[in-house]
């Protein structure tokens, strides 16, 4: 069955994109230093880098651009996102920033220090950087099925509740700073979490009084998934869900560059304000130090109308039938190609088990990079590396760390790409997968910075 669902909207503009050659692709990868993130996107036939900041925003938020107010303090645009944002997340204290890793430097500093940990389903590479710019460590709490990568279960993404309550009392409550709950879980291969874990999870931290926190970037996604493979809510709304989801968090952090369906944002939220006066003020002096004054956050009254809007609109079902069924139709076809990916696939990306495609290639010479950059000489397709190449170097020791997943992400930018678009990027993992043994080698590092190496570390092609 074809479960690619058609697109529920008209396109009314389009972008020309520049379709190159591999002879012209093959140097171009040579001169960004075979680093993803160095590439012209003009020179990319298909960007799937990310998809954050990505997607075709409606013509109701560009309605909504026009009427903006541009007031440094207390703006209507303000007020008008606070209010949505209090209305559909159910939090008393909301404060706009510019985006995800914003909210995370303004909040870690609060809740970290050096001789804390912070405990995660799975940390991403920017909110496992700022626990570390903290001085306070970042652990993993993966759930089992996770790394069954083949095998078709259900909220991979969730807690793994019992390894948690043992971190806790080895690392002792005290020094706990929080517990981050992702959802959905990017690392994990952006599989979902069931209310059910969310809820434990909430339940175990209020036993050792432990702040919890969403990482909430791709809340719209989760309950879709909530909604359609937890019988307890099938009958619930989207919105609905989302209100009971955020429920059982003290705090949480998103960028809304996601599924705000914006290109710049981002939203931090205090769910109880009366009991976090304290909190809420180090929140505001942290914002006015690194964001500007609260009721912009870093963002143009523009943007806060957009945001306002885009919130809102990645509730609906229809959308997110079609968001998800984008992702099932690549599922299908690469089913019959015997290609690898995490299954069930996520709400926002294919994550394609490299280490299964070459695993004659070990973790230190980054398989899925290899692949990445394999896609980009194919098909002009740009793709990154969820692997042991993001992951960096253990921050005590210097030494490479190993994870437990080898993916290259095809992350889909949300409204922007068409069944076409998806056919080139299967053909192209066909055609990388019938060569894949006479790939011998990966690529080693010749230059990285200290934090979040991989959007800027340099690379070579391992030849001896």
């Amino acid at each position: 069955m074809d479960k690619y669902i058609a697109e529920p909207f008209k396109i009314k503009v389009v972008e020309p994109i520049k379709i190159t050659t591999l002879e012209e692709r093959e140097k171009l990868i040579k001169e960004a230093n075979y680093n993803l993130f160095n590439l012209n996107s003009e020179d990319c036939y298909i960007d799937l880098l990310t998809d954050s900041g990505t997607g075709a925003m409606s013509q109701l938020q560009w309605a909504h651009i026009m009427q903006a107010d541009e007031s440094y303090a207390g703006s209507k645009s303000y007020n008008r996102l606070i209010d949505k944002a209090q209305e559909i997340f159910g939090y008393d204290y909301i404060q706009p920033v510019h985006q995800g890793r914003a909210a995370e430097k303004v909040l870690f500093p609060v809740l970290l220090k050096k001789g804390k940990v912070a405990i995660s389903n799975t940390f991403f590479d920017t909110t496992r950087a700022h626990v570390e710019l903290t001085d306070a460590r970042a652990i993993d709490c993966i759930h089992p099925s996770t790394k069954k990568i083949q095998e078709n279960t259900k909220f991979k993404g969730n807690m793994n509740t019992e390894e948690l309550e043992n971190m806790i009392k080895h690392y002792q409550a005290s020094n706990v700073g929080c517990v981050v709950m992702t959802i959905t879980n990017n690392s994990a291969g952006g599989q979902p979490v069931s209310i059910s874990n969310i809820q434990e999870t909430s339940n175990i931290c209020k036993k050792y009084n432990i702040p919890f926190v969403l990482d909430a970037a791709r809340y719209a996604e989760n309950a879709y998934f909530i909604k359609r493979d937890e019988p307890k809510y099938k009958d619930f709304s989207i919105p609905e869900i989302v209100k009971e989801m955020f429920s059982y968090a003290d705090m949480f952090i998103m960028s809304a560059k996601k599924d705000g369906i914006v290109n710049i944002g981002g939203l931090l939220g205090v769910r109880t304000a009366e009991n976090n006066a304290e909190l809420i003020e180090q929140i505001k002096s942290q914002t006015i130090s690194y964001e500007g004054f609260i009721s912009y956050g870093g963002l143009s009254g523009r943007d806060l109308e957009a945001l306002s809007v885009g919130i809102e609109s990645s509730l609906d079902i229809n959308y997110l039938t079609y968001r998800v069924g984008q992702l099932e139709y690549v599922a299908k076809l690469l089913d019959e190609a015997g290609i690898a990916y995490q299954s069930p696939v996520g709400g926002h990306g294919i994550f394609i088990d490299a280490k299964a495609m070459f695993p004659h290639i070990p973790y230190h010479e980054f398989p899925a990079q290899v692949l990445a950059i394999e896609l980009y000489k194919e098909a002009g397709i740009r793709t990154c590396d969820i692997g042991s190449y993001m992951l960096g170097n253990d921050p005590d020791t210097g030494e490479q760390i190993e994870s437990e997943f080898e993916f290259t992400r095809l992350a889909i930018p949300r409204m922007v790409y068409t069944k076409a678009h998806l056919d080139v990027v299967v053909q192209a993992l066909i055609n990388i997968n019938k060569r894949a043994n006479k790939i011998e080698r990966g690529y080693r590092i010749t230059w990285e910075p200290k934090v979040l190496r991989h959007f800027q570390a340099k690379l070579e092609p391992i030849n001896e």
